[in-house]
């Protein structure tokens, strides 16, 4: 798709093809009603200036929207309009060693019983050892200092969601 054919999109189509890039009900609405746009830099910024302006439930409601990382089951059956990305964004776990991902998946299981909310970030070149290591270390936050850490995350993964919409 290209701009002309994004700012041509009706409101329900145009709904859904954010909704493909962040799971925020607030930033797909914000960004619909934004329209429209004269280039991918203008939708990257005004991205970036919804989501400075979205609040933690917003935030939250984004998170729940992405499969933990390396849940491949949670791939296939939850997030089915985003899974070709979504796999794409975690192709770190192919291959990976098999205590990796079950250690991945118990150390995600106390990140989300800790804030609330699964482990986010962008795993894009990033292999399976790197994203645990990243999330033992965020382990150790502050939880009003991570939901902004995962928020950036949040916002990297949609700016590349939204390159991809508009490749």
């Amino acid at each position: 798709m290209n701009i002309d054919q994004l700012n041509r999109l009706s409101e329900a189509d145009a709904t859904a093809a954010f909704e493909q890039c962040c799971g925020s009900a607030e930033w797909v609405e914000r960004m619909v009603y934004s329209r429209p746009f004269e280039s991918l830099g203008e939708v990257l910024e005004t991205s970036d200036t919804i989501w400075e302006e979205c609040d933690v439930d917003d935030y939250e409601e984004a998170f729940s929207h992405h499969p933990k990382i390396g849940d491949v089951e949670s791939l296939a059956k939850k997030y089915a309009n985003t899974k070709a990305w979504a796999s794409g964004e975690q192709k770190g776990m192919d291959g990976a060693d098999r205590a990796v991902i079950e250690k991945l998946a118990e150390r995600n299981n106390a990140y989300e019983e800790k804030y609330g909310y699964i482990f986010i970030v962008n795993a894009t070149g990033k292999s399976a050892v790197e994203m645990l290591a990243l999330l033992e270390a965020r382990m150790k936050n502050d939880p009003k200092d991570e939901i902004l850490i995962a928020a950036g995350e949040q916002n990297k993964i949609t700016k590349l969601r939204l390159k991809k919409l508009l490749a």
